[in-house]
């Protein structure tokens, strides 16, 4: 007999794949035989990319940047009407940053670092430190002095694994272009799967496997948001014009043909883990656990991925004055609401200290934060039935506002039992409006840390990201700074950020963006491989992005920032050269907020 757990997680898988095709107009529907043509096109220009002079990639990437400024905002404009965003409203910014900033500043620091390979050899890093654990760090943000200035005492460091030597991070680095490691690279050609909720993804994944990786690429647009598929198309016409990249439309009849068809190499996959096992052990049931256990993929090739995650935010117990409590409740509701919940990284689950009272401030200011913020319409599919689904049946749950039909309310699920191994919450990334709470440890900063990194290791699902909130004050004391740098080491996410959101590392674009590192395609987590990383870095473990308890102005990704569509407009518009005329224009609409 099921257990009512594993009904819910039947039900929630329901949920998790991919849209069909029934939602892509067939209007843009590729067919079988246009895509095979296409795929054809690029299998006989991938060698021919992979050799690409240096100077001739520097000017693919001028021409893609420049043509994608032009599209800009009309893609900015096309994601805020399927989204129901109003123009001119301050959630706009969320389409600014999660679109065109990412995609803008990579291809800019993408040139910076081709440059620098052509003059140096290798690609441009900041300060080579070491880790408590004693590997090496590497800095890659800031960038540049405007960086510096426009995010204040912001830092990301990699962390690489034990392996890695200062010799090795030397020689590895930027490995595609250095001959001695590449003589062997006849082309090959990726199919990327792209994602469904930012503009982004699917951009920076395809600048990855081109500039990284020499790699020609075959974009699937998702059904979402297959409309932005002929602004990318305009945006990389260059690279189109020359067989270097295809973009197609369809669902998952489409995607099954392509990621088993002859003529594509590699696979890159932004969704869930259930559509990575899907393409890679075949059907859910019997037929996936039969190849499980036998260890016979269906997909025989390299596939990298990423899949998702429950991300914790991990509260650690100190002297918090009230104005920083509402600073960071501020963080963790944008954190929580921003793109309506429909992010791999939003804040899900609340790690909180057992016995502090603490706790129940962060949450009653975080709730508090979320009652001030509109309902979003719930536009990826599936939405309202997860919901439903994950607060059918339970005690401690505060919904938040009245939200009109299709939108759903910002959820809270509170005091949930960090030992009940059925927990469904624990195990299901819930993607929609739900944040959870736990309490674990105790009100010591010490006994909480190790409880919490234990915790958020061996009891949450997903190894992409997590974030630490933590006062500079506690830090003072060596005992508490020891065990916190101890656990940032022994977090397994790819991405630890301390007193910010872990989605500024991803527009960030200089760090690498991924899974932990160490998954099994049996049991993939939040996926395998690093995406952005215009260092080039190899063999890397996780990046870590630290910023202030308290910082001011406010970030414009705060839902309360009044003038963040300006704010994050204008980055875009700065972000292009790294122009130094437009920072006066981005500081003032800063100021304002």
């Amino acid at each position: 007999m099921k257990t009512q757990s594993s009904q819910l997680m039947e039900h929630l898988r329901e949920y998790s794949s991919y849209p069909t095709q029934s939602l892509v107009s067939t209007s843009t529907l590729s067919s079988q035989s246009h895509i095979n043509m296409m795929v054809e096109k690029l299998r006989k220009a991938a060698n021919a990319f992979a050799t690409m002079p240096i100077e001739q990639r520097i000017a693919l990437a001028g021409s893609i940047q420049h043509n994608y400024m032009r599209v800009a905002e009309r893609s900015v404009r096309a994601g805020c009407k399927a989204k129901g965003i109003t123009l001119g409203s301050a959630a706009e910014a969320e389409e600014w940053a999660t679109g065109p900033w990412g995609a803008v500043r990579q291809l800019r620091l993408t040139i910076e670092s081709l440059h620098s390979i052509r003059n140096t050899g290798n690609t441009p890093i900041g300060k080579v430190s070491r880790t408590e654990a004693g590997n090496l760090a590497v800095n890659v943000f800031p960038n540049n002095v405007i960086d510096g200035m426009l995010f204040k005492d912001v830092t990301v460091d990699v962390y690489m694994q034990p392996h890695v030597t200062e010799n090795d991070l030397e020689t590895s680095r930027a490995s595609f272009y250095k001959k001695s490691q590449n003589e062997n690279h006849q082309g090959k050609v990726v199919l990327i799967l792209g994602a469904g909720n930012i503009a982004a993804i699917g951009v920076m994944d395809v600048l990855t496997k081109m500039f990284n990786e020499g790699k020609v690429c075959l974009l699937k647009m998702n059904p979402v948001n297959a409309y932005l598929g002929p602004f990318i198309e305009e945006a990389f016409k260059t690279a189109i014009d020359n067989h270097y990249l295809a973009v197609i439309y369809g669902g998952a009849e489409v995607g099954r043909h392509l990621v088993y068809h002859p003529d594509i190499d590699e696979v890159h996959l932004t969704g869930s883990d259930k559509t990575y096992d899907q393409i890679v052990w075949g059907s859910h049931g019997s037929e996936q656990l039969e190849r499980k256990k036998n260890q016979e993929p269906l997909l025989k090739k390299t596939i990298t991925s990423e899949l998702g995650n429950i991300s914790p935010i991990i509260i650690v117990p100190g002297p918090y004055a009230e104005k920083e409590i509402q600073f960071q409740a501020d963080a963790i509701a944008a954190a929580f609401t921003m793109n309506a919940s429909f992010l791999c990284n939003a804040a899900k689950m609340m790690v909180m200290p057992k016995g502090w009272a603490g706790s129940r401030q962060f949450m009653r200011a975080i709730q508090q934060e979320c009652a001030s913020i509109q309902p979003r319409q719930a536009y990826y599919p599936g939405a309202e039935d997860r919901w439903h689904a994950l607060i059918q049946g339970r005690k401690n749950v505060i919904s938040i506002g009245n939200p009109p039909s299709g939108t759903l309310p910002w959820t809270f699920i509170t005091d949930i039992d960090p030992n009940d191994e059925n927990e469904i919450l624990f195990h299901e990334e819930p993607f929609c409006s739900v944040i959870s709470e736990v309490q674990v440890g105790s009100q010591n900063p010490v006994e909480f840390l190790e409880k919490a990194v234990e915790f958020c290791n061996n009891k949450l699902w997903g190894t992409l990201n997590a974030t630490l909130i933590v006062h500079p004050k506690s830090l003072k004391d060596p005992a508490i700074k020891a065990v916190f740098e101890r656990a940032i080491c022994r977090l397994k996410y790819g991405t630890v950020a301390v007193n910010t959101f872990p989605g500024l590392s991803f527009v960030f674009a200089s760090p690498p963006w991924g899974a932990y590192p160490g998954a099994t395609s049996d049991n993939i987590q939040s996926g395998s491989g690093f995406v952005h990383n215009t260092a080039m870095l190899e063999g890397i473990e996780k990046s870590v992005i630290r910023a202030p308890l308290t910082v001011f102005p406010k970030p414009a990704f705060f839902p309360t920032h009044r003038t963040a569509q300006i704010v994050t407009k204008r980055i875009v518009a700065m972000e292009e050269k790294a122009s130094w005329a437009k920072v006066p224009g981005v500081v003032w609409a800063a100021m304002q907020g």
